[in-house]
């Protein structure tokens, strides 16, 4: 048994992966209507039928209707 603990590396001052001089400031909400076309990785392309402030959308995708949470990165306003 080994009784060493690997430590964190340090990050780079230049490394692309350090986390905090990357970090992108959080961008407003999108906001959405009813009929507002969408489009959402999963599922694909979509229109608004319902929305809950804050909380949630509605979305009919055709074949069915989903209720995601926003803010959903995955949901993208066409």
């Amino acid at each position: 048994m080994n009784s060493y603990r690997a430590l964190p590396r340090r990050p780079l001052p230049g490394s692309p992966f350090n986390v905090a001089e990357t970090a992108v400031p959080p961008s407003e909400a999108e906001r959405y209507s009813v009929n507002d076309k969408v489009t959402h990785d999963k599922y694909g392309l979509g229109t608004m039928i319902g929305l809950e402030e804050g909380v949630g959308v509605f979305v009919d995708f055709g074949s069915h209707k989903q209720r995601l949470r926003t803010p959903c990165s995955k949901l993208v306003k066409l």
